[in-house]
């Protein structure tokens, strides 16, 4: 990859992180996403006017693609709800270039060399590593981390929120690929994404209007403007990656852009209150060793 390339994927890393961040910080999550929807819609539907219609050979992985990505944000949402910040965001970003790997070499013939492949390796070991700490770990009694309804206390019920974050990092990993194929079909990255964030950023918040429509208003209005704001910044990542796709191999592209997960970590450490701890700490190095491994091979 180039030093751009590089450089606009890991502004997309710590963007993407930030808008996790944001949308997190909304608690009732339903709403957060119906916001982060609206906000990339109406950036999507601007973009839109500015620019031609994709090619006809990207619309079949487009409209797939835009399911993929409500699922995943429902996933997302599901996992958020949950678990830490600090521990959901690098467990589905971290498992992602893992199977992008994986269903690239498969479907898009982009096989990995050695490097690539070590890299995958030791990306999983770290993976397993943040993934145990959630586990074993117990909040503590009257800690500082604020609780949810619906989040429970002990370690040991937090199996749902992490298979929500592995099926998360499942859907990442599949509108990856779909869209690797898609936005290379497109001719436009600005134009394949302003369509992507219209056609995604429509189901959640048509979902919440005809569900929540009496106590809408002033459910959104204190964190109307942190929400958009976070739909916004979701459309500059996620361009700066189908960007990047254009121009490099998908896994490493991918792994590189998984470098959030040590902002997202970081992230939950300062503003959240959440336990960074020694483990995860080992576990983050792993992961982005994993990741220079693959970018090594690249």
């Amino acid at each position: 990859m180039t030093p751009l390339v590089v450089a606009a994927v890991l502004a997309a890393a710590v963007t993407h992180a930030s808008w996790n961040a944001l949308a997190h910080h909304i608690e009732d999550q339903l709403i957060a996403f119906t916001l982060v929807g609206t906000g990339g819609a109406l950036c999507g539907l601007a973009l839109a006017f500015a620019g031609p219609l994709p090619a006809a050979a990207a619309w079949p992985p487009l409209l797939l693609s835009a399911v993929l990505h409500v699922v995943y944000q429902l996933l997302l949402m599901r996992s958020f709800g949950l678990g830490d910040f600090g521990q959901m965001y690098p467990i589905a970003r971290g498992t992602a270039p893992l199977v992008v790997t994986v269903l690239a070499a498969v479907f898009l013939h982009e096989w990995p060399g050695a490097w690539q492949t070590a890299g995958v390796a030791v990306a999983a070991a770290g993976l397993l590593g943040v993934a145990l700490w959630g586990i074993r770990r117990e909040r503590p009694a009257g800690g500082s981390e604020q609780e949810r309804p619906g989040r429970s206390s002990r370690a040991g019920s937090r199996l749902p929120a992490l298979t929500a974050a592995v099926a998360t990092g499942l859907a990442i990993a599949s509108y990856t690929v779909v869209d690797g194929a898609g936005v290379r079909a497109s001719g436009s990255a600005v134009s394949y994404v302003a369509w992507l964030m219209l056609l995604e950023g429509v189901p959640i918040p048509l979902y919440t209007l005809l569900t929540r429509r009496r106590e809408l208003g002033p459910a959104i209005r204190p964190v109307a403007v942190r929400g958009l704001t976070a739909g916004a910044l979701s459309v500059v990542a996620y361009g700066l990656v189908l960007w990047a796709q254009t121009r490099a191999p998908l896994a490493p592209v991918a792994a590189l852009r998984e470098s959030s997960i040590i902002a997202g970590a970081a992230i939950g450490a300062l503003f959240f209150k959440e336990r960074f701890g020694a483990p995860r700490v080992a576990a983050s190095m792993l992961m982005v060793g994993g990741i220079a491994l693959m970018l090594h091979g690249s």
